[in-house]
């Protein structure tokens, strides 16, 4: 049984469809990231799953909960960070999250003890009785984070969170969610090194969700190396290329991307054959943007 699970799943503004036919399920513990460009539908399935957009036709279960219908049962088991900082910026530190343990029922000796924990596994012990005001905004994001985590919550739904985290911060914070056992954690997010750290992740593109797997799945869906072109005329030289390796050049945003299982050798031979006709070339192993460009046909921006 899988404790987060949507069918068909579909939204629109008025006649601008943000969601088309979205299906997937989530396991018990699982960090399962959705990974898109703006635009793509994250934030919007990130609002309905915490239940700030009610559904009325698709089916959404949180926890053998319908959303439809279960919305204040599924509140209980969820911890939320939004985007836009949801801190009372006249509090301190320990106040903001104090507050919140109390909405939770949380109180006494269990409430001092967790608030200890998140100080010290988000690094703000030493900020924790200045007014969040006066912290920076990556400073500010960890409150947010410490304060969705306080309560324990069996799902924790978090917007781009790595927004405002500093290199050091964002490593600690994966690290962070990696050690969760218990807890399942959906996270919406345009950074490539966020999703990899995923269990899984489902790539969305104008609403569509258009694969779904391990990091590392998904980037085999891609043949090989990722040969990049830099031409002066690309539309003129794709079909030669094509015609000469029997591949398919994508085109996007003026450069050439094209597959290749050994893609020293291929570069190569396409300098070699087309050597007036390229500025530069480049080639490495597939991420998962190059994976959104072999699906869609479009850049990941």
């Amino acid at each position: 049984m899988f404790p987060i699970k949507v069918e068909n799943l579909s939204y629109a503004y008025g006649t601008r469809r943000a969601l088309v036919d979205v299906t997937f399920s989530i396991s018990q513990g699982e960090v399962f990231g959705f990974l898109g460009p703006n635009g793509s539908g994250k934030t919007t399935l990130f609002k309905i799953l915490s239940t700030l957009i009610p559904v009325d036709q698709a089916a959404v279960n949180i926890f053998g909960y319908a959303l439809r219908n279960e919305t204040q049962r599924v509140r209980e088991y969820l911890g939320v960070v939004f985007q836009r900082p949801s801190l009372d910026l006249k509090l301190t530190v320990t106040e903001n999250l104090r507050h919140h343990g109390h909405l939770y029922g949380l109180s006494g000796r269990t409430l001092d003890r967790r608030l200890q924990e998140a100080l010290d596994q988000f690094e703000l012990v030493d900020r924790s009785q200045e007014r969040v005001e006066t912290l920076s905004g990556g400073l500010q994001r960890r409150v947010e984070l410490a304060k969705a985590t306080l309560h324990k919550p069996k799902l924790l739904l978090l917007d781009e969170p790595s927004t405002g985290l500093d290199p050091g911060a964002r490593r600690s914070f994966r690290t962070y969610l990696a050690s969760l056992q218990e807890t399942t954690v959906i996270l919406t997010t345009h950074i490539l090194d966020d999703a990899e750290a995923c269990d899984r992740v489902g790539i969305l593109s104008e609403g569509k969700l258009v694969a779904i797997g391990t990091p590392g799945e998904l980037k085999r869906r891609v043949g090989g190396d990722v040969v990049i072109v830099d031409s002066p005329e690309p539309e003129q030289l794709s079909p030669k290329i094509s015609q000469k390796f029997a591949c398919t050049p994508i085109l996007v945003e003026g450069l050439l991307h094209i597959e290749s299982r050994n893609g020293h050798e291929f570069v190569r031979d396409l300098v070699a054959a087309f050597p007036q006709a390229i500025r530069s070339v480049r080639f490495g192993k597939p991420t998962l943007e190059d994976v959104f460009i072999k699906l869609t046909g479009r850049h990941f921006n």
